[in-house]
């Protein structure tokens, strides 16, 4: 059923306007289904020529993004691609648990999902449902017409006009270097991240828990599913930052010997999992935008990592998209002056995320500690926040977000 109030605004407000959505990741063909629902004309220009569903390797959903595929009617083709996840638990480099750190409240719980597949399932939905998807079109330039309307131009020399324009297009992404040259461009944030797929039969299914390893030189995480399938990752410092090409020029089996290198002396099994991975190794420089003072101009609004990149270590990149997804079309159908909705939907979002890109800078700084003194006093401190302060009630303001559509922006204000 759709809220009488809701779907009378959104046929006011956003029957006849055209929304170009720049970016076929999560937070573009998402926000696409909310914008199709609330009576809008979305239409997705994806820069990639083709989908690629084996780009990246996997991430988190937390339940607060659950809430948000779940409002989609997306939440059960998800939960059957992904690992249920209740837990991290957290080792230090000796192989002593330091304690468990809930991925959820309120007996709702996250999922780890391989990213290709999470982006497949939402734009086949997206297409099932009418929506457009152009590939090929890697944005070039933004032109604001008379009248407000806004014209994309594409590097294959096409365009398209439209009355809105969304930025769904990552942490470097390309709308926000047009529309706001002089903005902070995504910080370093010291580390690099590595990532693969392997297998080992004689390793234990991990049963709804990510194992985190703060190692001596390196952190750690796994999951072990009952098939023996087996997700990882690493985090290294890396005090210089490494360009892209760097990175390419080093092959595979060098990164396993680094990688085994850098955990030769941490707890099993680490090196097992490491052997075990017959595929490629990810590697990629970690990055985040601490403050980005304004999410739009004119006809033009940024969403998910283009506005507000965090780093991965709270887990909360694709869930902060889809909750900015929801909430700035709740925004649009509500409020007629697409200018007052762009500044209502940055109101709503930017304490929220600004929290969480606060928080996951934090947690990373603590991986990568390595003077042995500092070890210490870091796993005795940690130990104390797990027992008494890191529980589902002091992380509950994280995963009971909830973003009910069918209220109204003006309902939620006046609780």
């Amino acid at each position: 059923m759709t809220n009488t109030k809701a779907s009378q605004t959104g046929r006011t407000a956003g029957m006849k306007k055209k929304v170009l959505i720049v970016g076929c990741g999560i937070a573009g063909p998402a926000t696409a289904l909310f914008l199709k629902r609330a009576g809008f004309d979305p239409v997705i220009f994806e820069a990639r020529k083709a989908p690629d569903d084996q780009a990246g390797f996997f991430l988190n959903i937390a339940a607060n993004g659950l809430d948000v595929l779940r409002t989609l009617g997306l939440e059960d083709p998800i939960l059957e691609q992904g690992f249920l996840c209740e837990q991290m638990t957290m080792w230090n480099q000796g192989g002593k648990r330091l304690g468990d750190v809930p991925n959820g409240s309120r007996g709702r719980c996250g999922i780890i999902i391989k990213r290709g597949v999470l982006h497949r399932v939402i734009r086949e939905e997206a297409i099932r449902q009418g929506v457009p998807v152009r590939f090929g079109k890697k944005l070039e330039g933004i032109q604001v017409n008379e009248g407000g309307r806004v014209t994309a131009r594409f590097a294959d020399g096409t365009e398209d006009r439209g009355d809105l324009l969304v930025g769904c297009d990552g942490i470097h992404s390309r709308t926000r270097r047009i529309l706001f040259p002089d903005s902070p461009q995504p910080t370093y944030t010291g580390m690099v991240g590595f990532g693969g797929f392997a297998h080992h039969s004689s390793i234990p299914p991990t049963s709804g828990t990510m194992h985190m390893i703060f190692g001596k030189q390196a952190f750690f995480g796994y999951l072990v599913k009952p098939s023996g399938d087996i997700y990882w990752f690493n985090n290294v410092a890396f005090p210089r930052e490494p360009s892209r090409e760097e990175l390419n020029t080093v092959t595979h089996e060098k990164w396993r010997r680094r990688l085994l290198d850098w955990h030769r002396v941490d707890p099993s099994p680490v090196q097992e999992i490491i052997r075990s991975t017959k595929g490629d190794i990810g590697v990629f420089p970690i990055h985040d935008i601490p403050y980005q003072a304004t999410w739009y101009e004119g006809p033009v609004v940024l969403i998910g990592d283009a506005a507000h990149a965090t780093s991965p270590h709270a887990g909360q990149g694709a869930s902060m998209a889809l909750e900015d997804g929801i909430v700035l079309v709740k925004c649009l159908r509500d409020i007629p002056c697409s200018k007052k909705a762009f500044a209502m939907y940055q109101a709503l979002r930017k304490e929220r995320v600004g929290k969480l890109v606060r928080m996951a800078r934090k947690n990373g700084q603590n991986k990568m500690v390595s003077d042995p003194v500092r070890m210490w006093f870091r796993d005795q401190m940690m130990r104390v926040a797990f027992k008494f302060f890191v529980n589902e009630r002091a992380i509950d303001w994280i995963y009971s977000y909830r973003v009910d559509w069918e209220e109204t922006v003006e309902e939620i204000h006046s609780r």
